[in-house]
């Protein structure tokens, strides 16, 4: 731990989500006098909150407001728009600063190894989600042209893009999505999105709340076979232990309760259990899903049947989790997709400490918890870091942190002003729609807005 007499720390943290956010505060809370450099890839903060977040869940974009007060008015110093490991290296951090946290999160789509998984019409929802929420290096349009669509996983990832896929685009005329995303979504169309999950309604990681929105949405029909909740002793066993699974298990037992009549709506949520992808069908697109027929054997856990049955789509989303990736000059283990680590201070690959390095959030525990978790994450590694510091001691080769290095290859940030600048023309952009916002996704235009000087502004 440093002392009042000791020089104030520099360190870096490489990441604006929240993982990042929370351990610069953390840093900052429990040593005051310490200089934070929060470095970021996009020309934005916030991470995972803005680009990774449903726009109809305002409620959950709410914890901006609790980031934004992490870094308004304080000692950490935003530097976005700057690509660690190529424009700048973990390397060179390492000699700039007393420390560096690693805290790039996970945003790329875990794998998928089933024949087919590559065909056109085949689509990951890691890239869908940075899509719809108008990420600035994801693609500019979508092609949303099928009329049946499958989506496999059974987390809350997987309930959003089915949410996303079969919502009225009019229902986010008040969201900050962008008018290029509300055009897509308005000229989508599909009838009919199919989720299937490997094992039963018992066992499904959805959320209460998040399944209970899909049963809300305006003219969708979310249809479930009654036979998959059909009492037995694992599910039975599950609902008593569990408040949220009885939640989840009652209200799928509402929807398969409905009669046919009643289902009059134009598009319509089919709800698979025990179906596991084998294969996406087609030639040159996609034009089915097969999956295997799994048998449960009453503790949770299913096997295989050997039965097949092939699904007509035109599309499948793949929303079997996330996965960091590799930061060049930072250890990684490929079989997690994490840095390895003890307490969240950073081991090479025979288990020794490299000496200023740290990391947190889901490149350092994997895609698991909410966003609020982040916040205990971070703590354990700043409490390592403090202790370690002085063991960790190296010569700092530029006292000012990334700035000479920034000058000298003529890199543009965006800095808090900056994004403040572009908070606040994403805000007039929604006025003028009688919207609270409008996102810009243009990186170029993020990076003009967020550099100009204050009297361009």
């Amino acid at each position: 731990m440093t002392s009042l007499s000791s020089p104030p720390l520099h360190v870096a943290v490489v990441g604006a989500g929240p993982a990042g956010i929370h351990a610069a505060g953390v840093l900052s809370h429990l040593a005051p006098r310490t200089k934070i450099d929060l470095i970021e890839l996009l020309p934005a903060p916030y991470g995972l909150v803005r680009y990774g977040v449903s726009p109809d869940h305002p409620r959950i974009k709410k914890i901006v407001e609790s980031l934004h007060g992490v870094l308004d008015g304080s000692n950490i110093r935003l530097l976005c728009n700057i690509e660690i490991g190529t424009e700048i290296t973990v390397d060179e951090l390492r000699d700039a600063y007393d420390a560096v946290i690693i805290a790039t999160g996970a945003s790329r789509d875990a794998t998928l190894d089933i024949p087919g998984i590559r065909l056109p019409g085949s689509f990951g929802a890691a890239d869908f989600v940075s899509w719809y929420n108008g990420h600035p290096d994801a693609h500019t349009t979508w092609p949303l042209s099928a009329e049946s669509v499958a989506v496999i996983g059974a987390g809350n990832v997987a309930l959003d893009v089915t949410r996303m896929l079969i919502k009225h685009a009019h229902t986010l005329s008040d969201t900050d999505v962008s008018d290029r995303v509300y055009q897509d979504l308005a000229a989508n169309p599909i009838r009919d999105v199919h989720l299937f999950a490997r094992r039963g309604p018992a066992d499904v990681r959805f959320s209460p709340i998040e399944l209970r929105e899909l049963g809300d949405q305006l003219d969708v029909d979310v249809i479930v076979n009654p036979a998959d909740l059909e009492s037995n002793p694992h599910l039975d066993r599950m609902t008593r232990q569990f408040t949220p699974v009885h939640h989840i298990v009652e209200t799928m037992r509402e929807w398969s309760r409905i009669p046919a009549d009643r289902r009059t709506a134009s598009r319509r949520v089919y709800l698979h259990f025990h179906h596991a992808p084998a294969a996406v069908l087609g030639a040159d697109t996609v034009e089915g899903l097969r999956t295997e027929v799994m048998a449960p054997d009453g503790y949770g856990h299913a096997f295989g049947s050997g039965e097949f049955v092939e699904h007509d789509v035109q599309a499948v989303y793949r929303a079997v989790g996330y996965a960091s990736t590799a930061l060049a000059g930072v250890p990684f283990d490929h079989a997690s997709n994490t840095v390895p680590h003890v307490a969240g201070a950073v081991v090479d690959n025979h288990g020794n400490h490299v000496p200023g390095l740290y990391t947190t959030g889901w490149i350092k525990r994997g895609p698991v918890g909410l966003i609020g978790s982040t916040k205990s994450d971070a703590r354990q590694t700043v409490d390592t870091l403090l202790a370690r510091v002085a063991a960790d001691a190296r010569p700092r080769l530029d006292r000012q942190g990334v700035d000479g290095l920034l000058r000298d290859r003529n890199l543009r940030t965006v800095d808090w002003d900056g994004w403040l600048r572009i908070d606040s023309a994403e805000r007039e952009l929604g006025a003028a729609c009688g919207r609270d916002r409008i996102k810009i996704v243009e990186r170029d235009e993020l990076v003009t807005i967020g550099t100009q000087p204050r009297d361009q502004t």
